[in-house]
């Protein structure tokens, strides 16, 4: 078998368990810069599906593709010490504000400049928005086909990859000719961990803009080592038009941002009796909370 070329799709995220007063702008955006930042947990399902390719085709080259702040380039890092092959940032302050429209045009373009791609696998989701909507508009706007809320790799050759789905009511066995574009759902397999030979060989890996700010040794080593090349791609590089990018390119807006916290008035504790279950089981079907 020969290896294929995979494409990653991974997204660093705002941590959503660490929310304060601070976490949206006026616009209505995100403000990323005040929240903890984390790899989106479907994006390291998707990796683990790219990776467990790779498993069986050692040949495989993965890569991993992210757009956000400079920051950002700490996923690609992550992704390689868990296996990945190498990584491209797409960063731009032109990029600022997209909605998920303007986001999957600009993966987009970074993708078909990428070019001769098997795969190009995501998360379902993101925590930051629970839209589903990058990956599928993505192979809408690239003309491939996708497969969508995958859990599992059945089978991969060289002409065809086949899929079980997760589905509200159980699952399905897919097959799509390639190149094609998954989402993973997060009932697939959890993420490996980082592997201490690949978290020695790229702990050093860094984008031009964080060799800036780096030591003299660490300038050499990375410019010695063409695999510690963390790569960056602007919205010129991958050829996009600026009017369909940021707040002009995504006719998402937000109207209003409510913060709600959730406060337990009152706790009730059962037996794992059927007498208590039944009797709660009424309860709730009698204020109407369910049923």
């Amino acid at each position: 078998m020969k290896g294929f070329k995979i494409v990653v799709l991974a997204k660093q995220v705002p941590d959503t368990r660490n929310v304060g007063k601070d976490a949206m702008k006026e616009d209505g955006t995100v403000n990323r810069a005040v929240l903890p930042a984390i790899f989106n947990p479907e994006d390291l399902n998707a990796l683990e599906l790219a990776l467990r390719i790779k498993d069986l085709s050692p040949k495989t080259e993965i890569t991993i593709l992210t757009m956000g702040p400079p920051r950002a380039a700490e996923i690609i890092r992550e992704g390689m010490y868990r296996g990945a092959d190498n990584g491209i940032l797409i960063t731009d302050k032109k990029f600022a504000g997209s909605d998920t429209l303007a986001t999957s045009y600009a993966i987009s373009q970074a993708l078909k400049k990428i070019g001769n791609y098997d795969l190009v696998i995501a998360g379902r989701q993101a925590i930051d928005g629970d839209t589903a909507q990058v990956g599928p508009q993505v192979a809408e706007k690239l003309d491939i086909p996708q497969i969508t809320y995958a859990e599992e790799l059945v089978s991969i050759n060289d002409q065809k990859v086949t899929i079980k789905r997760r589905l509200e009511n159980g699952v399905e066995t897919v097959s799509s000719p390639m190149p094609t574009l998954i989402t993973v759902h997060s009932s697939a397999a959890d993420c490996r961990p980082r592997n201490a030979k690949h978290l020695m060989k790229f702990k050093y890996a860094k984008t031009a803009i964080e060799l800036d700010e780096a030591s003299e040794d660490e300038k050499a080593l990375v410019n010695n080592r063409a695999y510690l090349k963390i790569q960056i791609w602007t919205v010129e590089d991958i050829k996009a038009d600026i009017e369909l990018l940021g707040l002009s390119g995504s006719p998402t807006k937000v109207k209003n941002i409510e913060n709600i916290v959730l406060q337990a008035k009152e706790s009730k504790v059962l037996t794992d009796s059927n007498t208590d279950i039944n009797s709660f089981i009424k309860e709730l079907m009698e204020n109407h909370t369910i049923g």
